[in-house]
């Protein structure tokens, strides 16, 4: 019964269960800490966000000209409020499926004279009067990095090149002139830029074949890197894990093209409920760990056969590729071919969909080696923690642990012993009902745990084998009355409660009650 972070064996093909009955009295599980046993430094980027030109996120979303709540550049302040409270570090933008016909000279210059283009993406007409001032304005603004992704789609290399030029440019050019002239003196220095978006996706506009795309994306990042050796690269790897589909085999022969060039190779990843089995649909961080896993060993594997050009000797340099799953969430009522034009993708969460997001930043954490970005996809109204009308917001369930990752979570990723009850699922035969990550920052500790029961409260005891608890530990809840909870206008039923427990010593002992997830922070001695 004991689980080291996360044991999951093969998934099955039975047909769907109903979750595994507890005892009346309240089960028991534990979780054991020591401060040097960690699986590596948490990037704060892996609690990144995602806007693009889709639906209602850009226009009507962040960017509202014209509203009595929008600042004098178009900037939604209230907007603007939550995304600073929920601490959002990294953005990336224009998209998505988006940037695959996206030309970035149609959003520059004066906002009137912008072209307005055929959106085919989203089925929309794109007035582009957000683009990469505005962009970049408004990372500023909400102080987060920014993460530009390329179109390889349509686009050509000097289209790409062109646009690091742009926007990173130092030298006396026509393109940084131009820049300049549109009134930005000093170059931004963006440092992530994304070799195109879901290109192994027949969905996607300038969709090409593993080796077609690792080709020309080995030269668009030759470019890039030229203009500015600075600049890290974001290969697009697999997104398409629908049947027939060689995800895997897609990853290796990109890597085999762009081992030498690109620094992270992303993973999309978005997860539903359609059958309404929440002992399965909870258990979907399971299918995370797996490629996440997974494609680390494909990186393994493609970088102990780099050769270094120079000395001809295997990866000399030790260079490294890391994860970046730059988009993921749950994604499934609002989907399908009727999604197309303004009012689209507008998931309203619950609280089921807030215990599956906060396992999913439960792994990234326990992925802290190998995954250093990640975003949230996306950031208002569309699949989103926040979610807007002319007259003001409200916050969805999905956003609490969302914030309580982004603020609190930093330093080591702890390596946790974890030892407590299983069930088993639909697709898994193992799943913990005790979920959790930990981080360790100096003297402070955070404990992530996901309680997976509907039912039943369970009974955590916390051990540190090496340290103290020092003074009293803060309980931040997210819980609603069922399941099925959802926020709205005016209606909070799923919420962060905070209290304060007791330690002695090295022991914590808290309840974990049914349906939540607890975040608990310490200071330790």
């Amino acid at each position: 019964m004991t689980i080291s972070r996360r044991t999951v064996l093969a998934a099955t093909a039975s047909a769907p269960l109903v979750m595994a009955s507890l005892p009346a009295a309240a089960a028991s599980a534990s979780i054991r800490i020591h401060s040097a046993r960690h699986r590596g430094e948490i990037d704060k980027k892996i609690f990144g966000n995602f806007i693009e030109h889709l639906g209602r996120c850009i226009t009507g979303g962040i960017f509202d000209e014209g509203s009595p709540l929008s600042d004098s550049e178009g900037f939604r302040k209230d907007v603007m409020g939550a995304v600073k409270e929920m601490n959002v570090p990294f953005l990336r933008w224009p998209g998505g499926n988006f940037s695959s016909n996206y030309n970035w000279r149609d959003g520059i210059g004066p906002r009137d004279k912008r072209p307005p283009r055929l959106e085919m993406a989203w089925g929309t007409v794109e007035n582009n009067r957000f683009g990469t001032h505005e962009f970049m304005d408004y990372v500023e603004k909400i102080g987060a990095e920014p993460y530009i992704c390329m179109n390889l789609g349509t686009g050509s290399w000097v289209e790409a090149q062109q646009w690091v030029e742009y926007v990173n440019g130092t030298q006396d050019t026509e393109v940084t002139r131009l820049r300049k002239k549109n009134g930005r003196d000093k170059p931004w220095g963006v440092k992530y830029w994304g070799l195109g978006n879901e290109m192994d996706g027949y969905w996607q506009m300038g969709h090409r074949s593993a080796n077609d795309y690792g080709a020309f994306a080995l030269e668009a990042a030759k470019l890039a890197k030229l203009t500015d050796p600075s600049v890290k690269l974001i290969a697009a790897g697999a997104s398409n894990f629908r049947p027939g589909s060689d995800w895997i085999g897609w990853n290796r022969t990109v890597l085999d093209y762009l081992k030498d060039y690109a620094d992270y190779i992303s993973l999309h990843l978005y997860v539903g409920n359609p059958t309404n089995d929440y002992a399965d649909f909870v258990a979907s961080p399971i299918e995370m760990d797996q490629k996440i896993d997974t494609l680390a060993g494909i990186i393994d594997a493609a970088m102990s056969n780099r050769i270094d050009h120079v000395t001809g000797a295997l990866n000399k340099d030790g260079k490294k590729i890391y994860i970046a799953l730059d988009e993921w969430n749950v994604w499934y009522r609002a989907r399908g071919d009727s999604q197309r034009g303004r009012r689209i993708l507008e998931e309203h969460y619950n609280l089921e969909d807030a215990l599956v997001i906060a396992g999913f930043l439960n792994s990234l954490v326990n992925h802290a080696d190998v995954v250093k970005i990640a975003n949230l996809a996306q950031l208002v109204n569309v699949i989103a923690p926040i979610f807007t009308d002319d007259k003001g917001l409200f916050l969805q369930t999905i956003y609490y642990p969302l914030q309580l990752f982004a603020n609190n979570v930093k330093g080591n990723s702890l390596e946790l012993l974890v030892d407590g009850p299983s069930y088993k699922s639909a697709r898994f035969d193992k799943v913990p009902y005790i979920d959790a990550s930990g981080s360790l920052d100096g003297n402070r500790l955070v404990v992530n745990v996901v309680n997976r029961h509907q039912d039943q409260p369970m009974d955590l005891v916390i051990g540190l084998e090496d340290k103290s608890f020092s003074g009293p530990v803060t309980v931040s809840e997210v819980n609603g009355p069922d399941i099925k909870a959802q926020n709205d206008f005016g209606k909070t039923l799923v919420a962060t409660r905070t209290r304060s427990l007791a330690a002695s010593g090295g022991t914590l002992t808290c309840s974990l009650p049914p349906h939540s997830y607890t975040q608990l922070k310490a200071q330790l001695a």
